[in-house]
């Protein structure tokens, strides 16, 4: 039993480093029509990092004729489903504007987009690809508005547009517990700003209010009325817009205190 496992395993191996000695070979062949048909065999196959090897030999060959949109897409797919995301969205890009005709222009284009919307990372991190993802996707959109991928590349802007703002949340909470309320009103108010759909919407301008609350109480006595006057104003601004909130009753408390304080104020001036 082991001798047959042993024997099964070598004509294993053997079959492996045949096969690696006959791909060497083709890699350093001349026959480019060869090498060619074998890189649309190994793409047809699955073995994308063969295909990626001889297309990267030939495209610059075949440049200008009618194999190099067969390869040029196909580069962009073996890229892609080898997770190399970054080369996809560009390989995908310039194949849509190499081949604006071709029938899989419109598709490229998209994948383009998609491909950044994977490599978007995690809400902690530097989201700049996350922002290229969304405006690649708009103009996606805006170029292909018929289009049936018009829907996802919507769920898609959505489900980033979320990400950044769940990380422009996070900042503003952040600063509100290191009891930094100045940039906490701030970052709250950038996120009503940059966002004004956002569903924190509701919670970030309640928090405007608590946060300008205890401002104004760390700050000197000449800075207080200014700070709470608009503690104030940022409680009517939120009950205004939300009036049925669970947040209200503490929020006209805290408006409560603040006049109490700019009444007291104006007593001892």
């Amino acid at each position: 039993m082991i001798r047959k496992s042993i024997f099964s395993l070598l004509i294993l191996v053997t079959i492996a480093l045949s096969s690696c000695s006959k791909y060497q070979k083709l890699v350093k062949s001349t026959d480019n029509e060869k090498k060619y048909e074998m890189a649309i065999a190994y793409y047809e196959d699955k073995d994308y990092y063969r295909a990626i090897q001889l297309f990267d030999q030939l495209m610059p060959l075949y440049r200008g004729t009618e194999k190099a949109e067969r390869m040029a897409y196909y580069y962009a797919n073996a890229n892609y489903e080898q997770k190399d995301y970054i080369l996809a969205s560009y390989y995908f890009s310039q194949f849509s504007k190499n081949f604006p005709n071709s029938k899989h222009a419109e598709e490229a284009a998209f994948m383009s987009a998609y491909c950044n919307y994977l490599d978007s990372p995690p809400e902690t991190l530097d989201q700049t690809v996350t922002y290229d993802a969304i405006q690649d996707l708009q103009l996606f959109i805006n170029q292909y508005p018929k289009s049936e991928r018009v829907s996802k590349a919507n769920e898609l802007i959505d489900e980033l547009r979320l990400k950044l703002e769940t990380k422009a949340l996070n900042i503003a909470v952040l600063y509100f517990k290191m009891n930094d309320y100045k940039a906490a009103v701030i970052n709250y108010q950038n996120l009503v700003k940059d966002f004004p759909d956002t569903k924190y919407r509701e919670t970030a301008m309640f928090h405007i209010a608590k946060a300008y609350y205890y401002y104004a109480g760390s700050s000197i006595t000449q800075k207080q009325g200014e700070r709470y006057q608009l503690c104030a104003e940022a409680v009517d601004n939120f009950l205004a817009n939300f009036p049925e909130s669970d947040k209200a009753k503490e929020a006209l408390q805290i408006q409560k205190n603040a006049k109490k304080y700019l009444d007291n104020l104006t007593i001892l001036q």
